[in-house]
């Protein structure tokens, strides 16, 4: 069973808590993903694993030997929550749990969309919401992230570290082409790349070379390129011209927390990890938050909108726009944690969205 069977058929998702506030919000956000599934009429299947820092700390368990076939084979998606724990000083379990699953699913896609919902939330000046409105489209599986690389004389003060960014045709090539599918899709009309071809000749090269080849594809597409440092500077400066992004992987990291924030904050911010037609995975782009884990005072939203994402990308669109709907009347009325100026707990906003998208009438 993968996510190329019929959007109205029964779906598993596999669902990892993880660490921190994922095992508070990942939760809530199951809870508004019962909710949607059952208003639509649909049939959903779940499994939890207890892959994080308790079951490595337990048993020395990262990713088990079978999980990557067994999810691929057996689950349409997967719901995670964030990696990272003190008592792993080196997050090794987040890196092999994490990573392992992006690079052994070849998710190669990773979708970060920065939506301003209400202009309360911006931090930039005479914003609004038409303003902020845009996709970040990340290389997923190569760049800085691939850990090519070594010490040589570690801890020495003759130490080289050395880091590869390791770029192929077929990875640069893919995440291009994904974007102007997802534009010409969505009926959208402005693709920009970005690199830093200037300061990185070999690798960004290929980015430039494949863009150019690729964007000839797409008469229909406006197509621009700008360097990371002034796509990050016109992100702030006037977001508006941005529709659609597509950068490398670590690049898109720091845009992509960048547009973030001018959408309101880490916290009201999904993310995808997508391979069209495979099992994907869907996550908030938050991280674990040790500091506030157990409090009941952390956001579910982003957790939440991460189950939109990944209703849209099983096919059940009317469900996803329920949760939408939803986390947005929960703005709109502040039923919502602290952090964005209202008094409920993680658990009350869950179950107020949860109960929001139950009573919306879903038509599927």
């Amino acid at each position: 069973m993968n996510a190329t069977s019929s959007s109205s058929a029964r779906k598993r998702i596999a669902v990892i808590p993880g660490d921190g506030i994922g095992k508070e919000v990942i939760p809530e956000a199951v809870k508004v993903l019962q909710a949607a599934a059952a208003a639509g009429g649909r049939e959903v299947a779940l499994a939890e694993f207890d892959w994080g820092a308790d079951r490595y700390l337990r048993d020395g368990t990262t990713l088990p030997a079978d999980a990557v076939e067994m999810l691929r084979r057996d689950f349409d998606a997967i719901l995670l929550g964030a990696m990272g724990d003190p008592r792993v000083p080196t997050n090794i379990h987040a890196a092999e749990i994490l990573l392992g699953l992006r690079f052994k699913l070849d998710l190669y896609v990773n979708a970060r969309p920065c939506v301003l919902f209400d202009r309360r939330f911006t931090p930039l000046k005479y914003r609004t919401e038409k303003d902020v409105n845009f996709m970040v489209l990340r290389e997923n599986t190569e760049g800085l992230y691939v850990g090519m690389g070594g010490n040589f004389k570690k801890g020495t003060a003759d130490e080289v570290a050395i880091q590869e960014d390791v770029n192929t045709r077929k990875g640069v090539e893919r995440i291009i082409r994904y974007a102007f599918e997802f534009a010409r899709k969505r009926g959208l009309q402005r693709v920009c790349m970005s690199d830093k071809s200037n300061a990185l000749t070999f690798g960004h090269d290929l980015w430039q070379r494949a863009f150019k080849e690729v964007r000839g594809e797409y008469p229909g597409i406006e197509s621009s390129h700008q360097y990371i440092d002034n796509l990050l500077m016109q992100m702030v400066r006037d977001p508006a011209q941005f529709q659609v992004i597509v950068t490398s992987n670590l690049f898109g990291d720091i845009a992509s927390d960048l547009g973030a924030q001018l959408a309101g904050g880490l916290g009201l911010a999904p993310s995808g990890n997508i391979h069209p037609g495979q099992v994907s995975l869907f996550e908030p782009v938050h991280g674990s938050a040790p500091n506030i884990a157990g409090n009941g005072t952390a956001n579910p939203i982003g957790a939440i909108l991460a189950v939109g994402m990944m209703f849209e990308f099983l096919g059940w669109e009317s469900e996803a726009r329920a949760i939408d709907q939803a986390v947005r009347a929960a703005l709109r009325e502040e039923k919502t944690p602290a952090e964005l100026g209202g008094s409920r707990s993680t658990r009350e906003v869950g179950d107020w969205v949860a109960n929001s998208v139950a009573k919306s009438g879903v038509a599927s």
